[in-house]
């Protein structure tokens, strides 16, 4: 591995600057069409695998440069290849395409309005979560790098990905089936980047972590079996509900007595307790689901194995009998260490060194990792935030908003990666 003044010098030598790349006209260009598509894709969001107009889009725009295209993988998905004019790696940058079910509250020109059905019920559509954002600046970077397809020493692989928010129920979806369908295979992909726009972060920054930088996410369902009683009477049967609530308490001790919180942070959290009909019945069952984050694999896997026992044998303890079922639903967004100390210097380059910043790791997460299972990867957060703003909402609320200006950034760290590893890669 090169350090950080060796790369730097490296690229240096080598000019691999916007200036002698001659990309500054490029990216003048570019941005007003990445804030004009921006909008168009917020004021008609798509559903989880229901992205039929923002794929169709995308395909038109990259068949329009040149690049080869195709469409239905993952029943939405779009992925270009584009080949260089010279042999080298492939690079694969990501962008997720599918809004949210929320209503929107801003008081925008280009606000959306859509409704759709979630779950069988109407609701408003919205991209909450800055999707718009992405597809708009990997079709900027697309752009900008199929007309300097001669500075490429190897080929890209754009990858436009449907149902990061999660498939419909009895759906699959997201990145796992990308890679179930071969998105990182023929030709093999050597290194994959992506981003997500940040609603609180500052336009012009980028902060970022090597190793876990997002939660695996999984899901769990407890079943709890007791015996149902009359409710002045609870010494005739079992109580599923008082069970449940040792299960909770117990299983928070597996966080705060068992997992060591100085290695990496994890969360269980119950979401939904459902049992009972009536105020005067004990009654017979009672379920649980919730959610599961962690950033470790080995902690994962403790925590998993210790919800199987702790569950199973407190109902025991209480004389009943308890059950449960984990799910994954992403893996951890792991940066690839070497990847990262390899490419800093780009985005320190292109963004500015002090704008450039490591943080803590979060315990949201992100499909991305599926990709990362099968190349080294490097995911990170650009500034969406109006510098000095006082106000800024979270992401997944009808008041999340991004300021266009911080677009043309994420097009420049996209593509500076991109030609960077390319020269400096493999």
């Amino acid at each position: 591995m090169r350090n950080t003044f060796i790369l730097v010098a490296t690229l240096a030598v080598c000019g691999l600057n916007a200036q002698t790349k001659g990309l500054d006209k490029a990216y003048a260009e570019v941005e007003p069409k990445v804030v004009e598509w921006r909008r168009d894709i917020h004021q008609n969001p798509e559903l989880s695998n229901r992205e039929f107009k923002t794929a169709a889009k995308v395909a038109a725009h990259l068949e329009s440069l040149g690049i080869e295209v195709q469409t239905g993988v993952a029943h939405t998905g779009v992925v270009g290849l584009l080949k260089g004019s010279k042999p080298g790696p492939v690079v694969a940058l990501r962008a997720d395409m599918d809004a949210l079910p929320v209503t929107e509250r801003n008081d925008l020109p280009f606000k959306s309005t859509v409704t759709g059905e979630f779950n069988g019920q109407e609701v408003g559509v919205m991209h909450a979560c800055g999707h718009d954002t992405h597809v708009a600046i990997l079709m900027g970077a697309a752009e900008v790098l199929s007309k300097n397809r001669d500075q490429l020493r190897g080929s890209v692989k754009f990858i436009f990905q449907p149902a990061e928010e999660g498939p419909p129920v009895g759906e699959e979806g997201g990145a796992l089936l990308m890679v179930k369908e071969g998105v990182m295979d023929n030709p093999k992909v050597d290194a994959i980047f992506g981003l997500h726009i940040n609603s609180q972060t500052p336009v012009g920054m980028i902060r970022y972590k090597s190793g876990g930088t997002m939660a695996a996410a999984q899901s769990f369902t407890i079943r709890v079996k007791g015996k149902q009683s009359h409710g002045s009477q609870p010494w005739s049967g079992v109580d599923p509900i008082l069970i449940s609530a040792k299960i909770i308490d117990g299983l928070q001790t597996i966080i705060s007595r068992e997992s060591n919180l100085t290695n990496e942070a994890a969360v269980i959290t119950v979401g939904k307790i459902t049992s009972g009909v009536r105020f005067n019945i004990i009654p017979e069952s009672a379920e649980m689901i919730g959610t599961i984050r962690t950033l470790d694999y080995d902690m994962k896997d403790h925590i998993n194995r210790r919800m199987k026992e702790m569950v199973a044998d407190i109902a025991r303890a209480y004389g009943g009998e308890a059950s449960v079922e984990i799910r994954d639903a992403t893996e951890i967004t792991f940066n690839d260490p070497a990847l990262v100390d390899q490419m800093l210097p780009t985005l320190q380059r292109v963004a500015g060194t002090n704008q450039v910043v490591s943080q803590k790791a979060v315990t949201g997460a992100e499909d991305f990792s599926y990709f990362q299972k099968k190349a080294p990867g490097f995911f990170f957060f650009l500034g969406g935030m109006t510098p000095g703003n006082q106000e800024s909402f979270p992401h997944h609320t009808p008041d999340f908003m991004i300021d266009d200006s911080g677009l043309l950034l994420g097009v420049k760290a996209l593509t500076e990666l991109t030609l960077d590893y390319m020269n400096t890669g493999k």
